[in-house]
């Protein structure tokens, strides 16, 4: 890899009216002082979350064999392409989301635990109380060097208010990410906020409603700039720039065109603008945004709901017109069981494509994926029993370096999940001695 000599700040932006475009890594980033500067050894760590509600048919999820070379069960089937950099986690359990003398409500415990380790007051008011998530606690550590400190997405509407789960508020179900133990982060359903939160100057609703009703791309503004800064560049990092504005390009008409259909569907016209009407179109869109967010550097830790807990979503794109909550509570039924296999498939189908897609993508000497900690699960085990363990949890990427891949590793039965945590918070260079019931790091991760 040779630059043309050109040395450039890691935090470097192309600026126009409206526009803030942050570049991805490139060579002439790294001094060219020596060789040996240009490896990967210190490359930077994205850390991801991604969230699934209602509970997970374990018994399909769950390899047999333990260590390498694992048969991929079912529901784990989209992600044997990626062997390499996948890591399945059994045994784990979320102690915090028990009862503990509270009686039920255990989709808002376990929303509010997973991250965080710790168990929520049950109250209907705004006297809230939990625990600082992992993703904030890393979050403070890394999210100086970044222009968003962290990045809290979703798909399903969180307009509701009021109690939503036996005596908890709603504001348990809405978020996975608390600031602080009394803060919860709204999470971003939005796909045109959060775009023009990653590359544009924000504005009023009324602004980005205008902007949505004509053809002008947010790139326009900073193309020239961009051409200019590209004619400085060596040939390898002019075509990394070039696919990189591309792929911003690309993204933002996938949003107009959901927004022209939108806006043109009279069925739908209190849908906020920019949400898609498909759900399956809208998840890729919110994971697409994640990956460019990561490419530039913007931010380094996000949280992704695939979807709510007590979800009544239906899924008739793989024919399954039954809301899943309702199908989570099967009482055994065979019929429901593998309808649930077939959803619970369907959201690994959907880490995957995230994950090829950070896989596609450079970032110094490896890919997105190599440099990044992903973590796939839920906090609710048997859907039909409310349980929390044992709890699905698979870990993909390399982390730069720090994780090894085509292992299922199965702990002892109620290990903390907070074990994970302390994990996955050390992979992103945050070492720290405890969080929730954590005992220890779990070194094998």
């Amino acid at each position: 890899m040779v630059n043309s000599g050109m040395s450039v700040p890691r935090r470097t932006f192309l600026r126009g009216v409206g526009a803030t475009v942050a570049l991805p890594f490139l060579d002439a980033m790294v001094p060219t002082l020596s060789a040996m500067s240009r490896t990967a050894a210190s490359p930077t760590t994205r850390l991801g979350f991604l969230y699934v509600p209602n509970g997970v048919i374990m018994d399909y999820l769950t390899p047999k064999e333990v260590g390498h070379g694992f048969k991929f069960t079912p529901i784990l089937q989209p992600l044997e392409p990626l062997r390499d950099r996948v890591v399945v986690v059994s045994g784990l359990a979320s102690n915090p989301a028990e009862s503990w003398g509270d009686g039920a409500g255990d989709h808002a415990r376990g929303t509010t635990a997973w991250l965080s380790a710790a168990h929520p007051k049950r109250t209907e008011g705004k006297d809230l109380r939990a625990g600082k998530t992992i993703d904030q606690v890393v979050a403070d550590e890394v999210g100086s060097e970044t222009q968003l400190r962290s990045l809290e997405l979703a798909v399903d509407d969180f307009s509701v208010v009021g109690t939503c789960d036996s005596g908890y508020s709603c504001a348990y179900l809405n978020t996975l990410s608390w600031r602080t133990p009394t803060t919860p982060l709204p999470m971003q359903t939005n796909p045109r906020v959060v775009f023009e939160r990653l590359f544009g100057d924000g504005g009023t609703p009324e602004e980005r409603a205008l902007q949505a009703r004509t053809d002008k791309s947010i790139l326009d503004s900073v193309i020239e700039a961009a051409g200019r800064f590209q004619r400085r560049l060596g040939p390898e990092d002019r075509n990394r720039v070039s696919e990189y504005l591309d792929a911003i390009r690309e993204l933002e008409r996938r949003i107009d065109r959901v927004e022209q259909q939108t806006a043109n569907d009279v069925e739908v016209l209190d849908a906020p603008v920019g949400i898609p009407d498909k759900i399956d179109e809208h998840i890729r869109l919110m994971l697409d945004l994640q990956v460019l967010a990561y490419q530039a550097d913007i931010t380094r830790v996000s949280t992704f709901m695939l979807a709510r807990e007590i979800s009544q979503r239906t899924y008739g794109m793989i024919g399954i017109p039954e809301p899943h909550h309702g199908l989570s509570h099967h009482g055994g039924d065979r019929a429901k069981i593998d309808r649930l296999i077939k959803i619970d498939t369907y959201h690994m189908s959907l880490l995957a494509y995230f994950l090829e897609k950070l896989r596609s993508v450079s970032d110094g000497d490896g890919s997105l994926l190599d440099h990044s900690a992903i973590l796939y699960g839920g906090c609710i085990s048997n859907g039909n029993a409310h349980s929390h363990a044992p709890l699905p949890a698979v870990v993909a990427g390399g982390a730069a370096g720090r994780i090894r891949g085509d292992r299922h590793l199965m702990y002892p039965d109620q290990t903390p999940m907070a074990n994970l945590l302390l994990s996955l918070a050390s992979k992103a260079g945050v070492d720290l001695e405890k969080i929730g019931d954590s005992t220890e790091m779990l070194s094998e991760v």
